[in-house]
């Protein structure tokens, strides 16, 4: 795989991680005064191109002093184990309820089969490496770190996952947000600006959580956020409006969907409701196109919801 990132400015790295296809995940490096930070890492996979990168900028893998994954998912946190190897000076920054799974990945693993299967586990993930227990930090809510002259504040933000941590970078009033802010897929830009979604990826979806947690994000007023799917984007305030209406708009489809045919009727909804909003949003590409980069999420949003729906009953 060839080595994709853009230098977004202020000592920030935007970095393709090529999961499942490109533009669909990404992860940062951040530098400060001479100390490196990865937020989220990508899978397995995409540890030499990470390494790579490093080389590419002269920087020495023992510069590296956090490795940040914003919650446990496997295309956020599935190389954490590889680049805690490598980087033998940095400490990891986990949410508490996550840290268990970096230090015994054992429950992690088979959680992820039993989504997506083992042949695709295997396809996609590789592997998963077990983090030593000393080297791992519980971020609590408000935890700081602090990387050079730079401090990054550590969030509680469940909604998409009670493991999930945002991180607040002062510096370019920002937020580092995993899928907390959602999803927006560069191919679906227009004259509009860019299109944004919600991943319900099982089996966590909170929706009283979420819509909570976007109202604390936009308390700080933020200026950009640098999404995982993928990369920055700013027009924060109109994105967090549309973000909340779809928190409900999910639960509707849900509520509304056929008892005996559930998650089909959940995966026929959402299509549905995605291709309107993309036709309102004045995207121009062909079915086919929207079905190929939206394939995995429906899928995934479906299974999300449904056991959400299981949940309450």
């Amino acid at each position: 795989m060839e080595l994709v990132y853009q230098d977004l400015g202020q000592g920030i790295t935007c970095i393709e991680t090529y999961y499942q296809r490109p533009n669909l995940a990404c992860c940062y490096m951040l530098e400060d005064q001479g100390e490196v930070a990865f937020i989220d890492t990508g899978t397995a996979r995409t540890v030499p191109l990470i390494m790579a990168l490093l080389e590419r900028k002269g920087i020495s893998p023992g510069a590296v002093k956090y490795v940040m994954p914003t919650h446990v998912h496997l295309d956020h946190a599935g190389a954490t184990g590889q680049l805690m190897e490598l980087f033998p000076n940095a400490q990891l920054i986990i949410h508490p309820y996550g840290a268990r799974h970096m230090i015994d990945p054992t429950k992690l693993i088979a959680g992820s089969i039993a989504v997506y299967g083992e042949e695709a586990f295997k396809r996609d993930y590789d592997e998963l490496k077990a983090v030593e227990e000393s080297r791992v930090i519980e971020a609590r809510d408000g935890y700081q770190v602090t990387l050079g002259q730079r401090k990054l504040l550590c969030l509680d933000t469940p909604g998409h996952a009670r493991h999930h941590l945002c991180f607040w970078d002062e510096q370019t009033q920002g937020f580092f947000t995993g899928d907390t802010f959602g999803i927006s897929y560069p191919e679906f830009n227009t004259d509009q600006g860019g299109f944004v979604f919600l991943p319900t990826t099982p089996v966590q979806f909170d929706p009283d959580a979420w819509h909570q947690t976007l109202d604390r994000l936009m308390s700080y007023s933020p200026q950009r956020m640098y999404l995982t799917h993928f990369c920055r984007i700013e027009q924060t305030e109109a994105f967090a409006r549309e973000l909340h209406r779809q928190i409900d708009d999910y639960v509707d489809i849900a509520r509304n969907a056929d008892p005996d045919h559930r998650y089909q009727s959940i995966h026929n909804g959402l299509n549905s409701y995605f291709r309107r909003k993309l036709e309102e949003h004045g995207c121009q590409l062909s079915d086919s196109e929207i079905e190929g980069l939206l394939e995995l999420d429906l899928g995934l949003c479906a299974q999300g919801l449904e056991i959400w729906l299981q949940r309450q009953a």
